[in-house]
């Protein structure tokens, strides 16, 4: 992405306990460098396996999972 400068990373969750998508966003974030991702996220969609989620406080990581940004699309 170009807040991060970054195409893919592997995240290791924090413990063995599922983490809500919702936490992942918070979690990556929290990471340094800040360059803004907090906004970027806000406004954009994930997928998790190559399938877009509608509710991602409901959709909990048990690790091992591609979950990808979708970020918003501008244009006329």
């Amino acid at each position: 992405s170009t807040a991060t400068g970054l195409t893919v990373e592997q995240v290791p969750l924090p413990s063995q306990e599922p983490l809500l998508l919702t936490s992942l966003s918070e979690l990556l974030v929290s990471r340094p460098p800040d360059k803004g991702l907090d906004k970027v996220l806000a406004s954009s969609q994930w997928s998790v396996d190559e399938e877009m989620v509608d509710e991602p406080e409901k959709v909990a990581l048990k690790g091992g999972e591609e979950v990808a940004v979708i970020c918003p699309v501008s244009g006329g």
